[in-house]
Protein backbone atom coordinates (compact mmCIF):
# COMPACT_ATOMS: atom_id res chain seq x y z
CA UNK A 1 0.00 0.00 0.00
CA UNK A 2 2.37 2.53 0.84
CA UNK A 3 1.88 5.99 2.13
CA UNK A 4 -1.68 5.58 3.38
CA UNK A 5 -2.42 9.27 3.94
CA UNK A 6 0.03 12.46 4.01
CA UNK A 7 -0.95 15.48 6.10
CA UNK A 8 1.01 19.40 6.13
CA UNK A 9 -0.58 21.93 8.89
CA UNK A 10 0.10 25.65 8.71
CA UNK A 11 1.38 25.50 12.19
CA UNK A 12 4.31 23.47 10.11
CA UNK A 13 3.36 20.09 11.35
CA UNK A 14 3.56 17.22 9.15
CA UNK A 15 1.93 13.94 9.51
CA UNK A 16 2.24 10.68 7.48
CA UNK A 17 0.67 7.46 7.57
CA UNK A 18 1.92 4.04 5.65
CA UNK A 19 -0.30 1.01 5.92
CA UNK A 20 1.86 -2.50 5.68
CA UNK A 21 0.86 -4.53 3.14
CA UNK A 22 3.96 -5.60 1.39
CA UNK A 23 6.32 -8.19 2.66
CA UNK A 24 9.99 -7.89 4.59
CA UNK A 25 12.01 -8.24 0.98
CA UNK A 26 9.80 -5.52 -1.10
CA UNK A 27 10.33 -3.67 2.29
CA UNK A 28 13.91 -3.90 1.82
CA UNK A 29 13.63 -3.27 -1.96
CA UNK A 30 11.96 0.05 -1.35
CA UNK A 31 13.91 1.78 0.84
CA UNK A 32 17.47 2.24 1.37
CA UNK A 33 18.62 1.39 5.28
CA UNK A 34 21.70 2.46 7.25
CA UNK A 35 23.81 -0.27 8.07
CA UNK A 36 23.50 0.45 11.86
CA UNK A 37 19.85 -0.32 11.17
CA UNK A 38 20.64 -3.35 9.11
CA UNK A 39 22.50 -4.86 11.97
CA UNK A 40 19.32 -3.92 14.33
CA UNK A 41 17.01 -5.80 12.10
CA UNK A 42 19.02 -9.19 12.14
CA UNK A 43 18.65 -9.21 15.57
CA UNK A 44 14.77 -8.57 15.90
CA UNK A 45 13.48 -12.44 15.62
CA UNK A 46 10.05 -11.23 15.08
CA UNK A 47 8.88 -11.11 11.27
CA UNK A 48 6.18 -8.71 12.18
CA UNK A 49 8.56 -6.72 14.32
CA UNK A 50 11.22 -6.19 11.38
CA UNK A 51 8.53 -5.42 9.31
CA UNK A 52 7.22 -2.56 11.18
CA UNK A 53 10.45 -0.88 11.30
CA UNK A 54 11.38 -1.70 7.45
CA UNK A 55 8.00 0.70 6.88
CA UNK A 56 9.18 3.53 9.35
CA UNK A 57 12.78 3.68 7.60
CA UNK A 58 10.37 3.51 3.76
CA UNK A 59 7.76 6.29 5.89
CA UNK A 60 11.31 8.50 6.33
CA UNK A 61 12.50 8.00 3.16
CA UNK A 62 8.80 9.55 1.76
CA UNK A 63 8.95 11.89 3.48
CA UNK A 64 12.60 13.60 3.68
CA UNK A 65 14.70 14.02 0.59
CA UNK A 66 17.93 13.21 1.60
CA UNK A 67 19.30 9.90 3.59
CA UNK A 68 18.02 10.66 7.42
CA UNK A 69 19.77 8.26 10.35
CA UNK A 70 17.33 7.40 12.88
CA UNK A 71 18.72 7.27 16.82
CA UNK A 72 16.68 6.45 19.63
CA UNK A 73 17.43 8.41 23.72
CA UNK A 74 17.93 6.52 26.45
CA UNK A 75 13.89 6.79 27.06
CA UNK A 76 13.37 4.98 23.79
CA UNK A 77 12.62 8.51 22.04
CA UNK A 78 13.30 8.95 18.47
CA UNK A 79 15.57 11.65 16.84
CA UNK A 80 17.34 12.65 14.07
CA UNK A 81 20.55 12.15 13.88
CA UNK A 82 21.38 14.59 11.13
CA UNK A 83 18.33 16.90 11.38
CA UNK A 84 17.17 19.39 14.17
CA UNK A 85 13.22 18.18 13.13
CA UNK A 86 11.60 17.05 16.18
CA UNK A 87 9.80 13.65 14.93
CA UNK A 88 7.93 11.27 17.30
CA UNK A 89 6.67 7.44 16.20
CA UNK A 90 4.38 5.05 16.39
CA UNK A 91 3.23 1.75 14.47
CA UNK A 92 0.90 -1.28 15.25
CA UNK A 93 1.27 -4.28 12.81
CA UNK A 94 -0.64 -2.67 10.02
CA UNK A 95 -0.18 0.96 10.66
CA UNK A 96 3.08 3.28 10.90
CA UNK A 97 2.27 6.96 11.70
CA UNK A 98 5.12 9.53 11.79
CA UNK A 99 4.76 13.48 13.49
CA UNK A 100 7.63 16.15 12.17
CA UNK A 101 8.06 19.61 13.42
CA UNK A 102 10.77 21.97 12.47
CA UNK A 103 11.37 22.96 16.10
CA UNK A 104 8.22 22.05 18.62
CA UNK A 105 8.23 19.24 20.99
CA UNK A 106 6.00 16.81 19.12
CA UNK A 107 3.79 13.32 20.17
CA UNK A 108 1.79 10.68 18.29
CA UNK A 109 0.31 7.03 19.36
CA UNK A 110 -1.64 4.75 17.18
CA UNK A 111 -3.45 1.59 18.62
CA UNK A 112 -5.75 -0.86 17.12
CA UNK A 113 -9.16 -0.44 18.45
CA UNK A 114 -9.26 -4.62 18.42
CA UNK A 115 -6.73 -4.32 21.48
CA UNK A 116 -7.90 -5.72 24.56
CA UNK A 117 -7.17 -2.36 26.86
CA UNK A 118 -8.71 -4.17 30.08
CA UNK A 119 -5.42 -3.77 31.76
CA UNK A 120 -5.03 -0.34 30.48
CA UNK A 121 -7.90 0.84 32.13
CA UNK A 122 -6.28 -0.17 35.93
CA UNK A 123 -3.07 0.88 35.45
CA UNK A 124 -3.47 4.07 33.12
CA UNK A 125 -6.76 5.71 34.03
CA UNK A 126 -7.44 8.23 37.35
CA UNK A 127 -10.61 7.14 39.28
CA UNK A 128 -12.44 10.31 37.96
CA UNK A 129 -11.58 9.32 34.43
CA UNK A 130 -12.55 5.20 34.71
CA UNK A 131 -16.00 7.04 36.38
CA UNK A 132 -16.42 8.95 32.51
CA UNK A 133 -16.00 5.99 30.30
CA UNK A 134 -19.05 5.79 27.93
CA UNK A 135 -21.26 2.36 28.77
CA UNK A 136 -21.76 2.39 24.76
CA UNK A 137 -18.64 2.72 23.59
CA UNK A 138 -16.42 1.73 26.67
CA UNK A 139 -13.56 0.26 24.90
CA UNK A 140 -13.36 2.45 22.08
CA UNK A 141 -13.83 5.52 24.55
CA UNK A 142 -10.77 3.77 26.64
CA UNK A 143 -9.01 3.53 23.40
CA UNK A 144 -8.81 7.27 22.76
CA UNK A 145 -8.18 7.69 26.68
CA UNK A 146 -4.94 4.97 26.18
CA UNK A 147 -3.67 6.33 22.66
CA UNK A 148 -4.12 10.43 24.22
CA UNK A 149 -1.65 9.64 27.28
CA UNK A 150 0.46 7.28 25.21
CA UNK A 151 1.23 11.12 22.68
CA UNK A 152 1.48 13.02 25.79
CA UNK A 153 4.25 10.55 27.30
CA UNK A 154 6.22 10.89 23.95
CA UNK A 155 5.87 14.53 24.02
CA UNK A 156 7.45 15.30 27.29
CA UNK A 157 10.13 11.87 27.09
CA UNK A 158 10.19 11.48 30.32
CA UNK A 159 10.92 8.02 32.47
CA UNK A 160 8.92 6.80 35.37
CA UNK A 161 5.53 8.15 34.29
CA UNK A 162 2.87 7.81 36.37
CA UNK A 163 0.36 7.49 33.76
CA UNK A 164 -2.85 7.50 36.07
CA UNK A 165 -2.05 10.11 37.90
CA UNK A 166 0.08 12.54 36.05
CA UNK A 167 -1.43 12.64 32.80
CA UNK A 168 -4.57 13.98 33.08
CA UNK A 169 -7.37 13.92 30.02
CA UNK A 170 -10.09 16.30 30.40
CA UNK A 171 -13.78 15.01 30.08
CA UNK A 172 -14.58 13.75 26.81
CA UNK A 173 -17.02 12.39 24.88
CA UNK A 174 -15.82 9.88 22.21
CA UNK A 175 -16.53 10.53 18.28
CA UNK A 176 -14.77 9.73 15.17
CA UNK A 177 -11.83 12.24 15.69
CA UNK A 178 -12.20 15.79 17.62
CA UNK A 179 -9.87 17.74 20.21
CA UNK A 180 -9.08 16.81 24.23
CA UNK A 181 -7.46 19.05 26.76
CA UNK A 182 -4.14 17.13 28.82
CA UNK A 183 -2.68 18.05 32.08
CA UNK A 184 1.36 17.11 32.72
CA UNK A 185 1.90 17.20 36.25
CA UNK A 186 5.32 16.73 37.03
CA UNK A 187 6.07 15.22 40.56
CA UNK A 188 6.59 18.37 42.21
CA UNK A 189 2.95 19.08 41.28
CA UNK A 190 3.67 22.09 38.23
CA UNK A 191 1.08 21.40 35.79
CA UNK A 192 1.57 21.89 31.95
CA UNK A 193 -1.63 21.55 30.16
CA UNK A 194 -2.08 20.55 25.96
CA UNK A 195 -4.10 20.18 23.58
CA UNK A 196 -4.68 16.64 21.49
CA UNK A 197 -6.03 16.16 18.13
CA UNK A 198 -7.33 12.48 17.44
CA UNK A 199 -8.97 10.68 14.75
CA UNK A 200 -10.40 6.66 14.31
CA UNK A 201 -10.30 5.28 10.74
CA UNK A 202 -9.96 1.50 9.47
CA UNK A 203 -10.30 0.65 13.48
CA UNK A 204 -7.57 2.49 14.59
CA UNK A 205 -7.25 5.66 16.59
CA UNK A 206 -4.35 7.75 16.39
CA UNK A 207 -3.68 10.97 19.09
CA UNK A 208 -1.21 13.63 18.13
CA UNK A 209 -0.33 17.21 19.72
CA UNK A 210 2.41 19.70 18.44
CA UNK A 211 4.30 22.00 21.09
Amino acid sequence: MGVYFRREYDNGALIAVWEITESEEELLGLCSVPNDELEELQLIRSSSRRKEKLAVRALLNEIFDGKVYLGHHDNGRPYLQNSLIEVSISHTSRFVCLLTHPDESVGIDIESLNRNFSAVEKRALSPDEIEDLSDRDRSTHLAIYWSAKEAVYKRMSRSDVDFAQQIVIKKFNPRDNGELTALFIDKDGDEQEFELYYEIFDGHVMAWLVG
